[in-house]
């Protein structure tokens, strides 16, 4: 019994983290379409992390808000932060090796 209800409660706390890690996640073109349309947030840049995977990030200036979205190959897009007070980066920083002014 006691076992049994160990292994409930294990369950039940995992249940809703892997749930919502589910509900972050779409097509991409409904995710970019609600960064555009519903936050008013555009393209600030990314990279490739490896061969299946795309980091992104996009933010409002009007709003402040800003969103890191990650893409697989597969065309799924996940929302893996997003935040608000958003800030341009400082000008006249040095721009890091490899990246074209």
């Amino acid at each position: 019994m006691r076992r049994t209800l160990t292994s409930l409660t294990l369950l039940a706390a995992f249940f809703p983290a892997a749930l919502h890690a589910q509900v972050n996640c779409a097509a991409r073109d409904t995710v970019i379409e609600k960064l555009e349309s519903g936050y008013g947030e555009v393209f600030a840049g990314g990279g490739l992390q490896n061969s299946t995977r795309i980091f992104e990030v996009w933010f409002s200036e009007e709003k402040g808000t800003w969103t890191i979205l990650m893409t697989r190959a597969d065309g799924m897009s996940c929302i893996m932060a997003s935040g608000t007070n958003w800030r341009e980066g400082i000008p006249g920083m040095k721009v890091p090796a490899g990246i074209p002014s």
